[in-house]
């Protein structure tokens, strides 16, 4: 019999970028990296524990956001476009470190990468990812949750309910229209929590949701076993708290595994170190230079010299790394076990970008440490919160305390001086979409078209992602832009509908650029 249980969380998500109106847009590659550099290795990385016969349980949020670009014909023609555009450079670089000996088989291992990425892409599962994700689902790898419809901020919008709630009730609708199940759990965006949120949850069928740690911690009554066991709320719902300890040894670039030496230094990029002219047709049609994901550097130390990259002995430290890891769940899970009258679970949550983009080494780091759960020891295991709830149903009762996982553990990062301002016209908007639904209750044609894209509008005004970078200080243009558009959309839709002078050219063209939740219905509101 295992003493305890580790569950791995891996938060997928990006905010919702497509932009057909422009033949290239810079901020779409965040997309295009991410299924690169995290989701294409996550799903070789589970394509090979499948094959190897090695029992794995993981949970896997997919936002609404990045299954709706995932699946939509647009951005898959333009990935491909950026898949290609890399193959080349990669041709080029082969030929240009040809007489390089640090440099040259690194070329040759991304151009062996990215041909991979491709026959994945085009020729397994034909342009579509989630398929994939699909497959390991339903043979009862993969357990994937929802998240709210675009990323919202819960606790800042509650002053109009009805906002809330549609952004939990779309979330569940679009995750069972492309995974054809209801999910059973939710990432709160952001982790953020304030008691009430899981009338919302329970309302949708949800039925356990995650906090940062200080959410069970200061819960009241104050949990005996802290976040080593989920907690019920009044209403039912559990809650489960992520693990400091497991969490910092991953996530930290300063304490935790990824700022070893060895590992591939993420910031040293051909994009910024070769010649303009050379790397132009590679990065951004604006001549701005970024990131072309061809990186030749280790970590090495704090200064900015930097020696060569060497795989086979980031590999190496990776596999030691996960074997540290394992071996430190297995000491905590065997003090645990002594003082608890259940097996404790070990909620380790990371935000999925992580693995491949931000730490190169991550799926090869997953993949150990998944086989030395599996083969090499019998105090851990692997498991889902799901199942962990099915195999032990009754847990303390308590109310979680507010909470996130942002910086000092509350909402600092989404309401500061930087962005306070979307706040009022986000509830002014939430109250006039509500307005909207009650008053045309019955609306169709013509009508109902322009309130289905007065919710959408709405809803991605709500993204907490433009928030958090306009406190954060990168790309402050862009998340200031996208939420000013969204809500003039929205204000002009608003006083069209009440007019009764409804545009169809510029209705349709809106449609066609923020085409997000094609099923929606905008009485979620009422």
């Amino acid at each position: 019999m295992n003493q305890g249980y580790l569950s791995l969380v891996l938060h997928a998500h990006l905010p919702y970028v497509r932009h057909p109106e422009h033949k290239e847009f810079l901020e779409e590659d965040w997309l295009f990296q991410a299924i690169t550099e995290t989701y294409i290795p996550l799903i070789q990385v589970f394509d090979g524990l499948e094959q190897d016969g090695v029992p794995f349980k993981i949970t896997m949020s997919l936002t609404p956001p990045l299954l709706s670009m995932l699946s939509d014909d647009l951005l898959q023609r333009r990935y491909l476009r950026f898949l290609d555009r890399s193959l080349e450079l990669a041709e080029k670089e082969i030929q240009r470190t040809r007489n390089q000996p640090d440099m040259h088989p690194l070329a040759r291992m991304y151009c062996d990468k990215l041909n991979e990425a491709r026959h994945l892409f085009v020729d397994r599962y034909h342009h579509n990812l989630i398929q994939a994700f699909r497959n390991f689902m339903e043979a009862g790898h993969l357990e994937i949750i929802t998240c709210g419809a675009t990323h919202g901020y819960l606790p800042l919008m509650n002053l109009v309910p009805n906002a809330v709630r549609a952004q939990i009730q779309v979330a569940v609708q679009t995750h069972e229209r492309f995974l054809g199940v209801k999910p059973s759990g939710i990432w709160l965006p952001e982790c953020a929590y304030e008691p009430g949120i899981e009338s919302y949850l329970a309302d949708a069928g949800l039925d356990h949701f995650f906090l940062d740690s200080h959410g069970l911690l200061f819960a009241q009554p104050r949990p005996r076993h802290g976040v080593y066991t989920p907690i019920l709320c009044p209403n039912g719902v559990a809650a489960f708290g992520r693990d400091t300890e497991s969490s910092k040894q991953v996530w930290s670039s300063k304490e935790g595994y990824p700022g070893d030496f060895d590992y591939r230094d993420f910031y040293r990029d051909i994009g910024y170190d070769l010649d303009h002219d050379y790397i132009r047709p590679y990065i951004a049609v604006t001549g701005e230079r970024k990131m072309t994901g061809f990186k030749y550097h280790r970590i090495t130390g704090a200064t900015d010299h930097k020696e060569p990259y060497q795989p086979q002995h980031a590999r190496s430290k990776a596999a030691a790394h996960a074997g540290n890891f394992l071996f430190n769940r297995q000491l905590q899970i065997n003090h645990l076990a002594e003082t608890m009258d259940r097996p404790p679970i070990v909620v380790a949550p990371y935000d999925a970008e992580l693995f491949g983009h931000w730490w190169y080494e991550g799926p090869d780091w997953l993949n150990f440490l998944i086989r030395k759960v599996a083969l090499d020891q019998e105090v851990v295991a692997l498991t889902t919160p799901a199942e962990y709830l099915k195999r032990h149903p009754k847990n303390p009762c308590a109310t979680p305390a507010a909470s996130s996982w942002g910086h000092n553990g509350y909402h600092e990062h989404w309401l500061s001086d930087k962005n306070d301002w979307v706040y009022r016209h986000l509830h002014k908007a939430a109250g006039r979409m509500v307005e909207l639904a009650q008053t045309y209750l019955h609306a169709s044609g013509l009508q109902e078209r322009a309130l289905n894209q007065a919710a959408r509008e709405l809803l991605l005004a709500q993204a907490s992602d433009w928030a958090f970078i306009m406190y954060a200080g990168t790309m402050v243009e862009y998340a200031v832009k996208r939420t000013r558009d969204h809500l003039v959309r929205f204000t002009c839709l608003y006083k069209n509908i009440r007019r009764g002078r409804i545009n169809e050219e510029w209705l349709a063209d809106i449609e066609s650029k923020d085409n997000i939740f094609p099923d929606i219905d905008y009485r979620v509101y009422s």
